[in-house]
């Protein structure tokens, strides 16, 4: 594929477009997106590093021993399923604004990867509460708040998913996107403003765990953060191929 992003054929003289245009929609205006220029080997290798920052590095936690290790990763997809909204928010205002569906697309990526991200967190959490709750499910705050917002990006998926060349359910995907955001910090906040079990890893104060944990965890943020927007890049590419080559059948019948 030439690096300056021209064409390559893919099938017949209508498929030197698809590939071209994929190329330079890898970012939502064209060009090659941040996780496009991320190389694979930094991305594995930060996440190799958390892991051993996290499993090995850090200290077990006095009470609930090696089951609080869990936190690093359970906090961690936590962050990148905020992340993951949050760009689902703006590119859905700039899609709404401008009517690129480049946008649109950046959000239907980040989106997946939210939901994904948030699956890890739900689950990662639901084993640690079985071994520090002693049970694998209960309806605190924190988690019932989490499970709507996971519920709410899966509508957003089935809608965006199901748009194709539909506007009116493209612009109905981004309504819900605008509203769904506003469950993350509904989800942050939900064991301050309910009593729950959940325990305040992170507060306004800082972090209430030894300087050793808050490496572990600061690590892991950082780690996770260059994974999503690796694995954004090429969810994006693949949304944009897979919407261009769905469009060029259209045209050929």
């Amino acid at each position: 594929m030439p690096e300056d992003g021209g064409t390559v054929m893919v099938a017949g003289a209508g498929g030197m477009q698809v590939h071209g245009r994929a190329r330079a929609a890898g970012a939502p205006l064209g060009g090659r997106s941040l996780g496009e220029r991320l190389p694979a080997w930094l991305v594995w290798l930060a996440v190799a590093a958390s892991l051993y920052l996290g499993l090995v590095y850090a200290p077990p936690e006095r009470t609930m021993g090696d089951a609080q290790r869990i936190m690093y990763f359970h906090v961690a997809a936590a962050w990148n399923g905020f992340l993951a909204f949050g760009v689902v928010f703006a590119a859905v205002i700039l899609f709404l604004r401008t009517g690129r569906r480049g946008w649109s697309r950046l959000a239907y990526a980040s989106a997946e990867l939210g939901v994904f991200f948030t699956t890890v967190c739900i689950v990662g959490g639901s084993v640690w509460a079985r071994a520090d709750w002693n049970t694998w499910w209960t309806w605190d705050p924190k988690l019932t708040t989490t499970l709507l917002l996971w519920f709410i990006f899966l509508g957003f998926l089935v809608v965006r998913g199901s748009a194709e060349n539909d506007p009116a359910r493209e612009r109905l995907a981004a309504v819900i996107g605008i509203v769904g955001f506003f469950a993350v910090p509904l989800v942050y906040f939900s064991n301050v403003l309910w009593v729950g079990l959940h325990p305040r890893v992170v507060t306004l104060s800082g972090f209430a765990m030894p300087p050793r944990m808050v490496v572990a965890l600061m690590f892991s943020f950082f780690a996770f953060t260059l994974f999503y927007l690796w694995l954004l890049g090429k969810r994006l590419r693949l949304v944009v191929l897979t919407e261009e080559i769905a469009a060029l059948r259209d045209r050929l019948g």
